[in-house]
């Protein structure tokens, strides 16, 4: 089993390293009898990886240029991106068929928390903090980016061997303290071929398809091991811990 870590910033230390070296060189050895003061190289905190979330539904003309954006977001490095099919528009003739009631819930929690009229497709939303109608391949890279350069300090996440736990490290809660949340999905992308609706006869392409959606336990700032719900063969688990009145994701990991 493969445990992935996404919020490493080995790159970033090993350039700290280099830099501390290379200053050191530069200034030669110290004069006879000057005292000298031994610095530590500042420790370089890890960067959370930044979670966008697309909701989307095959019947809907709209949404494919949508999941094309979202899709090419996920192969960026450090970004978890998870595709939610919604059922509110199975009314034109398609019935979804990674839909589930579920998944238009979490939505429809994300317009409380965002403060907006309603839902509608597609929806992105990054890192619980934000989200654009529709998406453009551009605004999309500028909010992650925004979300990367912002300074957190997310908990660990930390898998255990076996693949049935997962242990959430302390922290700082927000008020109202967090949900600790599974979200199963299949990994890379998958091709439906829809018969009806506003799509009738295209091939829709989804990448990371959300199974399931598992609320583990809450989160108050403590070091707390959590039960993992069994995957799927190939299926992969994204642990996200997200406040419960803002809805804001303060730290996120995946396991495949």
């Amino acid at each position: 089993m493969n445990v992935r870590a996404w919020a490493i910033a080995g790159t970033m230390t090993a350039s700290a390293l280099l830099a501390v070296s290379s200053a050191a060189q530069s200034a030669g050895a110290p004069a006879s009898g000057a005292r000298t003061e031994r610095t530590r190289p500042a420790a370089v905190r890890p960067a959370a990886p930044v979670v966008v979330e697309l909701f989307t539904a095959q019947g809907c003309g709209g949404c494919v240029e949508a999941n094309a954006v979202v899709e090419r977001a996920a192969a960026e490095p450090g970004v978890i991106a998870l595709t939610y099919g919604v059922d509110y528009w199975d009314y034109l003739g398609w019935s979804d068929t990674f839909a589930r009631p579920e998944f238009s819930q979490r939505q429809r929690a994300y317009r409380a928390a965002l403060r907006q009229r309603g839902v509608s497709t597609p929806q992105v939303v990054i890192d619980g903090r934000r989200q654009m109608s529709g998406a453009q391949g551009l605004e999309l890279e500028g909010a992650i980016v925004e979300e990367t350069g912002r300074q957190t300090w997310p908990p660990e996440i930390e898998f255990r061997e076996t693949g049935d736990r997962v242990g959430v490290g302390s922290g700082r809660a927000p008020v109202g303290g967090a949900d600790v949340v599974a979200v199963t999905y299949t990994p890379g992308v998958q091709t439906v071929e829809v018969a009806r609706g506003e799509n009738r006869g295209r091939e829709v392409r989804h990448v990371n398809v959300v199974r399931t959606v598992t609320r583990l336990g809450e989160w108050r700032g403590r070091p707390v091991l959590y039960p993992l719900p069994q995957a799927r063969n190939g299926d992969a688990v994204a642990v996200l811990i997200q406040g419960k009145t803002d809805r804001r994701i303060l730290g996120a990991a995946v396991r495949d």
